[in-house]
């Protein structure tokens, strides 16, 4: 990053940068943390020059980041020492209709609902922290509530009903701090753009996901890059990926954003939306994106039971069956590699995807497809290394970023094209459309803010070249689709009386 461009974003975001050198943090890739846990640390250790001392950090992670390898460590001592003992994770909250009871749980840990307890002076406390979102990050602090704890005629007094299973010891949450320490004002951050040419603000966006953009040969490289953040800021976007190994695929989607999922290996219908039995949500409700690494190896315990439930997800934003009815909002992505001889968007593509993604119906859901042959293999040039804005702060604005439909408003305004035009191309251009506009241009507020060259340069171009791929390559699996274009679109110009 250029020094003229460091200065303006250390004068325009000041304590929302980090120093980043991923070319030497060895001590951080050997810990596997992923950006936002990263770069959390980075700004609660490091002093105004970017440095920070090993050895306190290292103290820090060893108290309050433990493994999962450590459960029954940390079980022990609350339990059986009766410690209260404190780390950063992900808490889920769940309220009991029938007992009012309040329950949390521990996904990295595998602590379950059954286990824990919120005691009602605790809650009181920490419920609108712990309410804002399905999961939320924080430091929590864990005590033990022995069976003998429990007052049984305390329960039947308020609720009728005894609890389940009679006196059971539980683990208790004490204290809760949000892991978020940042004032997040979307605001700041639209205005803060026009501070920023669109060239620029490319470059600072690589930096926010880890990423030196001096390390690029050029802009097509660049936004081909930043395409992969969609998701993180435009709800139920459906994308397909294929990339040559070591693009970054796999650490761009896993370890970026604390709001996103990265999986891989077999997939039922209950873990990906709800499992009847359990009466437990997937994670299609729990994360802004789902996405499926390895698509080739991908398998599911029930193909034609996941076909038909993505159907319907992937069209109308609804889960329904069994008697469940949902409307997650998160993203269906899916990545893979590609052979050298198959990097061509006009040749078979999806072949070796599983065959549940090879019938054009589904494929017809996904709104675009990223040419991942245009980012280039990550080489140590390209690892940032200097001042960046802070991931973790940066996918917070994302993550915020989903819920502005102001943007959708401005590219309905701004898009013409035929009446007759197929429904679904038009929704996947104006959805990826919008998702490049609260990217590259987050400042506009109405269709004036934004230059018609500019729109139809990084906004609308690109939209239209990711679905045509889609459509494309459905023509060649299903013959109904074959030459048939997506349609064309024009930008409407702003009248200077709308001023």
């Amino acid at each position: 990053m250029k020094e003229g461009l460091i200065e303006k974003l250390q004068e325009c975001f000041g304590q929302m940068i980090v120093y980043k050198d991923l070319s030497k943090s060895n001590f951080f890739s050997a810990l596997s943390l992923p950006s936002f846990l990263r770069d959390w640390l980075l700004k609660k250790f490091e002093d105004e020059s970017g440095n920070y001392d090993i050895e306190e950090v290292s103290s820090f992670i060893k108290t309050y980041l433990p493994r999962k390898d450590d459960w029954v460590s940390i079980k022990n001592r609350i339990i059986c020492e009766n410690e209260r003992v404190k780390f950063l994770t992900k808490i889920s909250v769940d309220i009991s209709i029938k007992t009012q009871e309040i329950t949390f749980s521990l996904p990295e840990f595998g602590l379950t609902n059954k286990e824990t307890i919120i005691e009602e002076h605790v809650w009181q406390q920490y419920s609108s922290e712990l309410v804002a979102g399905k999961e939320v990050w924080g430091i929590v602090e864990l005590g033990y509530r022995s069976p003998d704890a429990f007052d049984i005629s305390w329960e039947d007094n308020q609720t009728g009903t005894k609890a389940k299973g009679g006196k059971q010891g539980k683990i208790k949450l004490t204290k809760f701090t949000n892991f978020c320490p940042y004032t997040i004002d979307t605001d700041f951050y639209k205005d803060i753009r026009n501070e920023f040419t669109t060239q620029e603000w490319i470059d600072v966006l690589l930096g926010a996901i880890d990423y030196n953009a001096d390390g690029y040969k050029n802009d097509k490289a660049k936004l081909a890059m930043i395409s992969r953040l969609l998701p993180f800021v435009e709800k139920r976007i459906n994308l397909i990926e294929l990339a040559p190994k070591g693009t970054g695929k796999s650490y761009l989607f896993g370890r970026i954003s604390k709001y996103g999922n990265l999986t891989a290996g077999v997939m039922s219908r209950a873990k990906l939306f709800y499992d009847l039995s359990k009466r437990t949500y997937g994670l299609i409700y729990n994360n802004d994106y789902v996405a499926f690494d390895e698509i080739q190896k991908l398998a599911f315990a029930d193909p034609d039971e996941m076909s038909q439930t993505l159907k319907g997800y992937m069209e109308q934003g609804i889960v329904s069956f069994g008697g469940h009815t949902g409307t997650p909002e998160a993203g269906i992505i899916l990545l893979g590699n590609i052979p050298q001889d198959s990097m061509n968007e006009f040749v078979p593509m999806f072949g070796s995807l599983p065959e549940l993604f090879r019938e054009s119906a589904l494929l017809d859901r996904f709104h675009g497809f990223i040419k991942g042959w245009d980012i280039p293999r990550m080489s140590e040039n390209m690892k940032i290394c200097g001042w960046a804005l802070n991931t973790a702060y940066f996918c917070e604005i994302l993550h915020i970023l989903r819920d502005d439909v102001s943007y959708r408003a401005v590219v309905d305004e701004l898009l013409e094209y035929d009446a007759n035009s197929d429904t679904r191309d038009v929704e996947a251009v104006k959805r990826i459309a919008t998702g490049l506009m609260k990217l590259l241009f987050p400042n506009v507020r109405t269709a004036k803010d934004i230059a018609p060259k500019d729109f139809k340069e990084y906004c609308v171009r690109p939209a239209v070249n990711m679905r045509s791929i889609i459509k494309y390559q459905m023509g060649i699996l299903d013959k109904e689709y074959r030459g048939k274009d997506i349609p064309k679109f024009s930008i409407r110009e702003i009248e200077k009386e709308d001023e």
